[in-house]
């Protein structure tokens, strides 16, 4: 049985979000009779029980091999360019630094010439042997090639600065390559049984591999009361093999090893049994704590008879039973060097109710927010946001997963039109006299301004403290206007509806009493 190798790139992969699905294919031509045909070099990460093989032709798939085809070194082109070009850079440094050495001897031989010369024209000037203007015109000679040298020197270093620099930048692109230096690559075999001679055979290979990944990414643009949702899916990967331009498809599923149902396992209530309390040392007393211890900018209008937006490209979608595949609109070459490579999936226009939502007693500022509901057929996934009102990047925000038909809350950046203060407006405490308790008063003053060309909706949320012990006891005493909602945590709401120029207040206040004896902790004003 002879054995045929053939050429089979890459012409398709299926990015899932933490692993690929490749597909080569490529045909020969066969005699009839049994043969193994060869597709080499496969990546090291593939999974071998994943390797498929269809195609064309009068033969027969009789079976398939995954072995190791061990080599001395890569046979990556580009691995190999790069480490040929780190070789004559380093031979390069050493020329470098022979010439340094070289030039360093001959400063120093100078230097003594000069020393011993020195000696013997003191004598010969003494003895008339020697005019003045000789050791003139050996001291101009010694101190000019002295110069040059040293010229030279620094012409040196500088060349050694920059092979430096340029050998750095080798070797983090070899870094970046680390999945493609492996000498060692897999190989499938595929024995097929040709019906008859001269036969055309294209074979189509199909295997799993590790080491890709694909994240969604998000642009949320809100112009007037509509938010454009700009769907990007980012791929990268460090398998080994360069993925050229092919068909490239993005999948929501997840390939597993094993799956299966996820089975109950009892669950048991028990009564708290305390452990006995340990005597404790007069060190581990010591060491216990004591108790109680982007700004939001509205772009410029659009003047009338400007020129639309430029319409963007978007995937084609193919829904499945549980999962989604998108076809970027163009082909996209990943390298295996785990850089990240962008295609637009989707560009959604969802309509917005914009209001404003702060929480003063943590930070006095009002947070744009915008409620949209999910209208595509889109099931979008979580990941990270950049936010822009018109072309103004104003804030960073996640998406969580968001269902077709789902409403979602999206935090479109600090609007710093609503002016939010929150002050203590009285304060008030009575000392502890024998036998009565103690009592601690406080009222704040929230004013939120609108300065916003058009009406707000604002929801202002604050608290109540909540007693944890029945010797501290919370009463409310001031409460305008009455919130909306309130939960058992003290947590309130108000909702202001203001005109543009208009301001809202709401006062707040409470008491707390003690009991005879009782420290507070947890105060905060």
């Amino acid at each position: 049985m002879d054995t045929a190798e053939i050429d089979a790139p890459v012409v398709g992969v299926t990015v899932h979000p933490d692993r690929a699905r490749v597909t080569r294919r490529g045909g020969t031509r066969l005699a009839a009779g049994r043969h193994r045909v060869r597709v080499a070099p496969l990546p090291l990460g593939l999974r071998r029980d994943s390797v498929r093989v269809s195609g064309r032709g009068p033969a027969t798939v009789l079976g398939v091999d995954v072995t190791t085809w061990r080599q001395a070194r890569s046979t990556d082109a580009q691995v190999v360019g790069l480490e040929q070009r780190r070789r004559e850079l380093a031979d390069e440094v050493a020329e470098v630094d022979d010439a340094d050495g070289i030039e360093e001897q001959r400063g120093e031989f100078l230097t003594r010439l000069a020393e011993r010369a020195g000696g013997t024209y003191a004598r010969a000037l003494a003895a008339g042997d020697a005019a003045p203007s000789d050791v003139a015109a050996f001291a101009d000679s010694v101190a000019a090639q002295l110069a040059d040298s040293r010229a030279r020197r620094r012409g040196l270093a500088r060349r050694r600065v920059e092979l430096a620099e340029e050998l750095a930048a080798v070797e983090r692109d070899l870094d970046a390559a680390h999945g493609k230096r492996e000498p060692d690559r897999l190989a499938a075999e595929v024995i097929v049984a040709v019906e008859v001679d001269d036969a055309d055979v294209e074979l189509e290979l199909t295997y799993l591999v590790e080491g890709a990944r694909w994240q969604p990414s998000y642009d949320l643009r809100l112009v007037d009361d509509t938010v454009t949702v700009t769907w990007f899916g980012v791929v990268s990967q460090n398998t080994g093999e360069d993925w050229p331009e092919c068909e490239l498809q993005l999948s929501t599923a997840r390939p597993a090893a094993a799956s299966g149902v996820p089975e109950l396992s009892p669950w048991y209530l028990d009564r708290f049994r305390p452990a006995p309390p340990r005597a404790m040392s007069a060190e581990m007393m010591a060491g216990m704590p004591e108790p109680g211890a982007a700004p939001a900018r509205s772009g410029p209008a659009r003047p009338a008879g400007a020129h639309p937006r430029l319409r963007e490209s978007v995937a084609e979608v193919e829904q499945g039973v549980s999962a989604a595949t998108y076809r970027p609109a163009r082909p996209v070459a990943v390298p295996a060097d785990g850089s990240a490579h962008r295609a637009t999936i989707a560009v959604l226009e969802l309509p917005a109710r914009l209001d404003h939502v702060t929480v003063p007693v943590r930070a006095a500022e009002a947070h744009l927010r915008a409620t949209v509901r999910n209208t595509s057929e889109h099931t979008l996934l979580p990941g990270p946001a950049a936010v822009f009102h018109d072309a103004d990047f104003v804030a960073s925000t996640r998406l969580p997963m968001w269902a077709p038909g789902e409403e979602a809350e999206l935090a479109l950046g600090v609007d710093d039109r609503l002016r939010v203060e929150r002050k203590l407006h009285r304060r008030a405490e009575t000392k502890a006299t024998l036998g009565s308790a103690r009592r601690r008063e406080v009222e704040y003053r929230i004013t939120v301004a609108n300065h916003t060309p058009r009406p707000a909706r604002v929801e202002v949320r604050d608290q109540l403290p909540v007693s944890r012990d029945e010797a501290v006891v919370v009463r409310e005493t001031t409460v305008v206007p009455p919130p909306v909602e309130r939960t058992e945590l003290g947590e309130l709401t108000w909702r202001l509806s203001l005109e543009p120029g208009e301001r809202g207040e709401v006062a707040l206040g409470f008491r707390v009493d003690l009991a005879k004896g009782v420290e507070l902790t947890g105060w905060r004003e």
